[in-house]
């Protein structure tokens, strides 16, 4: 295979980005703002957390956008909760919901309702309408163990999906070939992937001086200033801050295009993966 910029048709030293929402269906809070972020500020993908009780809002809502799904495992809020839309024991915490924790669901999960769990997940948001571009994985829960990343490279193959993959220079503290695996089962995934926090900005910025040539994705948690999003997310004004810099915020859009990066999205990734079988 070339470089994935030259198969998806561009020069070489191409710089393109993916500016990712992540936790749509998390609330009506976010809904409203991911998807103005995805039409008129500067996001190209997004990904659904299917479980959630505003999922199906975000469907109602959903136009055709770049839409993967936010493969859900967890539930980390205290007073906010969702949970398995299989009949999954092995994925409830005993509080009406998933896990609050990674290690608690790396713990307790059984491998085998983590993949029926999953795979419901994604055809539930086929059967809602969206045309899924992608896969992810909330918390990084499928990413980091090697028998959860299986059922994570497995959905991929069995629904041609991209996936978003964790950083090469993760692989030796992670202790396994995450990437060569993904490579090897046919998968696409974008060159570079910047860890973001909830309040993402200042961390682009950076990246945005730095970028290198290639697919780079980074990602944000937009969402609206609501009394909902105060009450539910200890972190609401990071996500408030995450919509103003994608929506209302002049200088940021500017720092993009004296960047030289092209925006993209998951969808012509998953059209080359799927052109390759």
């Amino acid at each position: 295979m070339g470089a994935l910029v030259e198969e998806l048709g561009y020069p070489p030293d191409a710089r393109l980005l993916i500016v990712n929402c992540d936790d749509l269906g998390s609330s009506r809070s976010a809904n409203v703002a991911v998807y103005e972020a995805l039409r008129h500020g500067l996001a190209t993908s997004a990904t659904l957390m299917v479980p959630c009780p505003w999922a199906r809002d975000a469907a109602a809502q959903y136009r055709g956008e770049d839409v993967g799904v936010h493969l859900t495992l967890n539930s980390e809020w205290e007073t906010y909760r969702w949970g398995p839309i299989t009949h999954a024991p092995s994925l409830l915490d005993g509080d009406g919901g998933f896990p609050r924790t990674v290690q608690d669901t790396w713990d307790h999960a059984d491998v085998d309702e983590v993949r029926r769990e999953c795979r419901a997940q994604i055809e539930r948001a086929i059967l809602w309408g969206f045309d899924v571009t992608h896969l992810d994985s909330h918390m990084g829960t499928l990413q980091l163990r090697p028998e959860f990343f299986d059922v994570y490279l497995e959905m991929a193959v069995e629904f041609h999906l991209p996936l978003r993959m964790a950083p090469a220079a993760a692989e030796s503290l992670i202790g396994f070939p995450y990437r060569r695996l993904a490579a090897e089962a046919g998968i696409v995934y974008t060159d570079h992937f910047v860890l973001c926090p909830v309040g993402a900005k200042r961390t682009v910025e950076k990246v945005l001086f730095e970028l290198q040539p290639g697919v780079t994705e980074v990602y944000f948690h937009p969402a609206l200033d609501t009394d909902e999003l105060r009450s539910s997310h200890p972190d609401w004004a990071a996500r408030v801050e995450d919509h103003q810099a994608l929506c209302h915020d002049p200088g940021f859009a500017d720092l993009v295009e004296r960047s030289g990066a092209q925006l993209i999205s998951y969808r012509p990734l998953r059209e080359l993966q799927r052109s390759r079988t």
